[in-house]
């Protein structure tokens, strides 16, 4: 089971009917967590028999290539590669994939090379992969076959900075958006500007050769453009639009290192090139497939609910909004469930998917999933038979080793009965410490996926 702490969070419980109501969420969320597997999902759609390559709806053979390379980063590209290899086997000429720090134990790989890196502030271990995976495109013409593997996270663990851009440069400017509460397409978008493989920039490394991109999305709708920054896929973003996301955080006066002004004006005056366009001809042999997404989870979870006997409600799978907001509204669908049995009635499941954000003003520590069980818990005080849990999928919620919190209609009074104000934890962005005291944060340690948040309200 992914949840490392569910007797604990059981026996938090105040009564039978809550316990029962915990039981059900955090079996339903390690059943959406057991679909993700990026081996098995990568298994599904990559066949290979003989010298025949099946992706998708694509046939290769493998004898028409001189060489296939693999590379790629993020979360979940470590046992992407490693079902890659498993597939592909002896055809592979060579690899390299940046992963998540901590996820390489327990992959094995013998002609792909994994790469530790950080996450989500970008590290010298990304940049120096970043450099490998493309001085190995680079040896690639048009008769090699390059398959390349990206997922959540991928934006943050393959940093290459352009110009005179230093790794801490883009540090700076990454903190700074996260903690302004921009969305990850708008990071997304400066990001592309600032890099070398961003923003279709790998695919116009790559061409001539023959390219393949599978994508485990971690992007409310999966935008493929936005999905780790989009490294194959056209841009349809400038310079300018970037400039205006910082201003529209008022981080462009004072909030961007001055390598990075003068990069994005030079873009802006069209002194150097723009990323490359839908319109270009090196797309014409880039391939993208999505392979898994939110929306799997969220089935999987709401298939799991269904086995167990609850009314079973996917409501969304592109929530987005501040996180806290959020989280009134999904007590707000709690309490209409107990009233009226609308939108679906008693006993109930509703699994909500996509991606909250957190504007921080207070000097707290919490992740999105937190802040949004932690601003429900206000509203359903009292109530019973309820339970919200919430979890990144990668099991990292923000800056804490957290995957997430889960949190009932007691949560609030027990929380006043040891002397904390539920209130000021939320005024303060402090989620992870309040569930820390009152006994409630979700662990699972690193997934090795990454589909964004997942949601499941249970109501008794």
């Amino acid at each position: 089971m992914w949840l490392l702490n569910v007797k604990d969070l059981l026996k938090n419980a105040s009564s039978k009917i809550d316990r029962e109501a915990r039981k059900a969420a955090l079996r339903i969320l390690a059943a959406a967590l057991d679909s993700l597997d990026p081996r098995t999902v990568v298994k599904k759609h990559v066949h290979r028999v003989n010298e025949i390559l099946n992706i998708g709806n694509l046939t290769f053979n493998l004898d028409n290539f001189k060489r296939v390379f693999v590379v790629g980063g993020g979360k979940a590209s470590g046992a992407m590669a490693e079902a890659i290899e498993e597939i592909v086997g002896s055809k592979i000429t060579g690899g390299f994939v940046n992963i998540l720090r901590g996820t390489r134990l327990g992959l094995k790989t013998n002609r792909i090379i994994l790469n530790e890196a950080g996450h989500p502030i970008p590290d010298e271990d990304g940049m120096n992969g970043a450099k490998s995976i493309t001085e190995l495109v680079k040896k690639a013409d048009k008769n090699d076959l390059i398959i390349c593997i990206i997922s959540g996270g991928g934006s943050a663990l393959m940093p290459l900075p352009a110009g005179n851009i230093t790794l801490q440069d883009k540090q700076n400017l990454t903190n700074n958006l996260l903690r302004c509460g921009g969305t990850i397409q708008e990071i997304n978008v400066v990001r592309k500007h600032i890099s070398e493989l961003k923003g279709g920039q790998l695919a116009k490394i790559a061409y001539p050769a023959t390219l393949v991109c599978l994508i485990l999305s971690d992007v409310v709708g999966d935008h493929l453009g936005t999905i780790a920054s989009g490294p194959t896929v056209p841009d349809t973003t400038t310079f300018n639009d970037a400039i205006a996301i910082l201003r529209k955080y008022n981080l462009w006066k004072s909030g961007i290192p001055e390598s990075i002004k003068k990069r994005l004006i030079s873009g802006m005056r069209k002194e150097i090139p723009e990323t490359p366009k839908p319109d270009e001809s090196i797309f014409e042999r880039t391939h993208n497939i999505i392979v898994g997404n939110n929306r799997l989870a969220a089935f999987a979870a709401h298939q799991e609910a269904k086995r167990l006997g609850f009314n079973a409600l996917v409501l969304s799978t592109a929530v987005e909004g501040e996180a806290r907001h959020v989280g009134t509204i999904y007590a707000g669908i709690i309490t209409e469930i107990l009233v009226s049995d609308n939108p679906i009635p008693k006993p109930a499941a509703v699994i909500a998917g996509g991606e909250t954000t957190v504007t921080v003003t207070g000097r707290g520590k919490g992740g999105r999933n937190q802040e949004l069980v932690l601003g429900t818990s206000l509203k359903i005080n009292g109530l019973r038979g309820i339970a919200i849990a919430s979890i990144d999928t990668d099991g990292v919620d923000g800056y804490t080793d957290a995957a997430g919190a889960i949190a009932d209609g007691e949560t609030v009074a027990h929380a006043t009965k040891i002397g904390l104000n539920t209130t000021d934890f939320l005024g303060n962005n402090d989620s992870y410490n309040f569930f820390s005291r009152v006994g409630d944060l979700i662990f699972t340690g690193p997934t090795g996926t990454n589909v964004n948040d997942l949601a499941v309200i249970v109501v008794l």
